[in-house]
């Protein structure tokens, strides 16, 4: 009797259909990844490429992350302007994926790269423009741009589009589900960025960043910084550029830096020496946060905060 029952069950089971696994799907930093998370929801979870703590603009590629690449069905990354490292290893392993540079897609708000390390009140030659930049066609160089285009909450919305709609394509058994989690994480993120505008209303931040990374966020939210220790591409200072900035920071009231993980240790302290300037750490990458679908909010929240108090 329990003999029959058994291979009555195991009829059953083998009868039954087996659900499709999820696309497999690989995204290049943590904001990207928290994006694509929100969309996947309970589906399944995107690979990570950049970890906590590493640069996206320099990094090596782990054996065990080429090969998520090489089985990898859609790749969702910012673009070479980012990561120029990254470019060969798709094309190389992930030639068969659904492969979307989210920098380049149509309506995505594109700044200029800002050659210079001074902005604002302290470079003359660019008074207020610095926060204003400009949308853009496919037209331009694709090297001025600046690549940190996910800290502009706007972008951030039109990409979920995109990647609900790649996801559908890929998936299109659990379309409804994606797209109704778009629709969720879209509503989540306007919330999001309509709380950063009322706390962020009026103020008017006196801040240098280690890194010019924010500009996007700086034209979203009207909070332009006063300059930057070293450039959108993360290139190292030199002793000049150091003099430089502190010999024009002296000149104005600045009442805070936003420092990063990954900045040398004494670089602020070189510029703000003597100087009752608070530090605030903070990351484009939101290192400080568990990568998932809470990552992106958090980021842009812990940003909001951080400017909100440097007034």
């Amino acid at each position: 009797m329990l003999r029959q029952a058994l291979a009555s069950l195991t009829f059953l089971a083998a009868a039954r259909p087996v659900a499709a696994e999820a696309p497999r799907v690989i995204t290049d930093i943590a904001p990207v990844h928290s994006l694509v998370s929100m969309v996947m929801g309970d589906l399944g979870s995107p690979d990570l490429l950049v970890t906590a703590g590493a640069s996206a603009h320099s990094h090596d590629l782990r054996p065990s992350r080429a090969a998520a690449l090489q089985e990898a069905d859609a790749v969702f990354w910012i673009g070479e302007e980012l990561m120029p490292w990254m470019e060969g290893p798709i094309n190389n392993l992930a030639s068969d994926a659904m492969v979307v540079e989210l920098l380049h897609t149509d309506g995505t708000k594109e700044l200029e790269f800002r050659e210079t390390v001074l902005f604002g009140d302290i470079d003359d030659d660019h008074g207020n423009e610095h926060g204003h930049g400009h949308n853009h066609g496919h037209d331009h160089g694709d090297e001025d741009l600046d690549p940190h285009a996910w800290l502009d909450p706007e972008n951030a919305i039109t990409w979920i589009g995109i990647i609900a709609d790649t996801m559908t394509t890929a998936d299109p058994e659990n379309a409804e589900i994606y797209l109704k989690n778009a629709a969720n994480t879209v509503q989540k993120i306007t919330e999001i960025s309509n709380v950063a505008h009322e706390k962020l209303a009026g103020k008017e931040p006196r801040y240098v960043v280690f890194h010019d990374a924010y500009q996007y966020f700086e034209a979203r939210f009207s909070v332009g910084a006063l300059a930057a220790i070293s450039l959108s591409d993360a290139s190292a200072p030199g002793p000049a550029r150091l003099a430089e900035i502190r010999e024009n920071v002296l000149a104005v009231d600045v009442k805070c830096a936003l420092s990063e993980p990954t900045a040398k240790p004494g670089l602020l302290d070189l510029v703000f020496e003597g100087l009752d300037v608070k530090v605030y750490q903070v990351d484009p990458l939101g290192s400080a946060f568990e990568p998932g679908p809470a990552l992106y909010g958090q980021l842009i929240q812990s940003m909001t905060d951080a400017l909100a108090n440097c007034s």
